[in-house]
């Protein structure tokens, strides 16, 4: 139930303690490239973050929603403290956020007005 991003169920409720151990940041895309290995269509996203996190990588499936043109300088949030993952051959170290459209693909999470990057989500 947990694994599938659609499921309209609600989960169970956790503490600000479990909360607080999910790193949401705040960065910039700074490099985007097509994902020619990848088995769905997906970028490689290099996301800059600020001291100290720097730069981070990411593979995103958000070819439908997204031109490579849009992504670059774009602001995104992404967990930055799961343990990265290999992708082919690429390491997917962050997570970017998002929330499905009525087709279900990714959207990606945006804030509305200047905040600073690399900082944590509250």
């Amino acid at each position: 139930m947990a694994d599938d991003p659609q499921n309209n169920a609600r989960l169970p409720l956790i503490s600000m303690e479990d909360f607080l151990k999910v790193d949401i940041r705040l960065g910039t895309i700074v490099d985007v490239k097509v994902f020619e290995e990848a088995k769905k269509a997906a970028y490689q996203l290099w996301i800059d973050f600020g001291d100290p996190l720097g730069v981070k990588k990411s593979s995103a499936q958000v070819t439908q929603n997204y031109d490579l043109g849009e992504l670059l300088g774009r602001r995104v949030a992404a967990v930055v403290n799961f343990e990265p993952k290999q992708i082919g051959k690429f390491m997917s170290e962050v997570l970017c956020l998002g929330f499905p459209d009525r087709n279900g693909n990714v959207v990606l999470l945006n804030v509305d007005r200047p905040a600073l990057t690399g900082g944590r989500l509250y």
